[in-house]
């Protein structure tokens, strides 16, 4: 792989790794609910996860996949179902002074790399990274593309945490947190537009 290529690559990667998604919303959202610190787990389950995403895609996943349509299908609806779940659970996330003291928690490492198989987003970014920049699907171009996702997806969603610890002043009465978890909650659910209405 040319340098050319993986600068297209890197800026692929920016981009699709610092837009909106269930991902990012979710990471501002524990962000605002409990610290930058608290969700650094959840940060490096997700850029972690989805390198091992990519390279289990990159090395022959997506043809088992093609052998059997239907499971397309059967991933839209678990990912539609999970990301439900999720806006629910934000949309009633504990307020920020209870939030020590309740069982809401932000992800774990192994959540959060887990949560990239049921992310939509991260299956359009998986499948048209290894088309695109990998079409050969060798080993070593499939490592490549891996890891300059791991290095420019970590900055870019740590963005994301860091706005919504910065949120907190603003959050700081109960009313406006839940305002913003709500909101939180709807911008998730309608991010998956697309994939239950996309063609």
């Amino acid at each position: 792989m040319n340098l050319e290529v993986i600068i297209a690559l890197a800026l692929f990667a920016l981009v699709s790794s610092i837009t909106p998604g269930p991902n990012n919303l979710m990471l501002m959202s524990s962000g605002a609910n409990f610290g930058f610190k608290k969700t650094i787990p959840h940060m490096l389950g997700v850029s972690l996860g989805f390198a091992f995403m990519l390279l289990l895609v990159g090395i022959g996943l997506v043809q088992l996949f093609n052998q059997y349509p239907v499971s397309y299908d059967i991933l839209k609806i678990v990912s539609v179902a999970y990301l439900l779940y999720l806006a629910f659970k934000i949309a009633t996330s504990a307020s920020l002074k209870d939030a020590s003291e309740d069982e809401s928690q932000p992800f774990t490492f192994l959540q959060a790399a887990a949560f990239q198989w049921v992310n939509p987003k991260a299956w359009t970014m998986a499948l048209t990274a290894i088309s695109v920049y990998s079409p050969s699907q060798n080993i070593e171009s499939i490592a490549i593309v891996a890891l300059v996702f791991a290095l420019v997806n970590l900055p870019s969603v740590s963005c994301w945490t860091l706005l919504g610890q910065k949120l907190r002043v603003l959050l700081s009465s109960n009313t406006r947190l839940r305002i913003f978890n709500y909101t939180m909650a709807g911008l998730l659910i309608l991010s998956l537009y697309p994939v239950v209405f996309g063609s």
